[in-house]
């Protein structure tokens, strides 16, 4: 009896335990894109701003190229596979140590750190890479376009401010990028560029 008596109170612990095992793994849950995986924005915010402390962080936006017209033409499965397919490779594209998250519809962001100075090389090889058709939907054809910022060439500025940055930079390369289908799109901005997109609005 002394014995059974001693393990009572461990029951309400372990209890406890397990309960908040679970809603840990249920928050999580409720963090990710259900369609994606990729954190949704909220949770990106909070993730990239403590990227963001390094000096070395680089903030990226990429969105899918006439992504209306691919539902239209091919349906919104189709146009879902493209989207779980992208999320899937820009989250490849940003480890280690980088987060990646959807903002909403087809536009994406990331914060990664270029610990080696080959960012440029990096990202225009992922927009080639984003730009692949699915393995599964071979015939549905787009581009992805992504602009990119360094955060220590705008010091001071935060995560809404760098990545309205990056936006520009995603404009100008849609707009230069017009010579093919499967030509990657990507965009940095150095500096401030004139005709920011209207309407656009930062993550925070």
């Amino acid at each position: 009896m002394n014995t059974f008596a001693a393990l009572l109170p461990a029951v309400p612990a372990v209890g406890w335990a397990v309960h908040a095992r679970w809603l840990h793994s249920r928050l999580t849950i409720a963090r990710r894109d259900p369609l994606t995986g990729l954190w949704t924005r909220d949770a990106f915010t909070r993730r990239a701003r403590r990227v963001l402390r390094d000096p070395r962080a680089v903030v990226v936006l990429a969105d899918v190229d006439h992504f209306k017209q691919i539902n239209d033409t091919h349906g919104h499965a189709a146009g879902d596979v493209l989207l779980a397919t992208v999320a899937a490779r820009l989250a490849h594209g940003t480890t280690p140590g980088g987060v990646a998250g959807r903002l909403g519809g087809d536009e994406f962001a990331a914060v990664v750190v270029d610990r080696d100075g080959t960012a440029a090389d990096r990202l225009h090889t992922l927009a080639r890479v984003l730009a692949r058709p699915t393995d599964t939907a071979p015939d549905v054809h787009t581009t992805v376009s992504l602009g990119w910022v360094r955060a220590a060439d705008h010091p001071g500025e935060d995560l809404s401010a760098l990545l309205r940055r990056a936006d520009e930079a995603m404009y100008v390369a849609k707009l230069s990028g017009r010579s093919g289908p499967r030509r990657a799109r990507l965009g940095r901005l150095l500096g401030s560029v004139a005709g920011r997109r209207p309407g656009r609005r930062g993550a925070a």
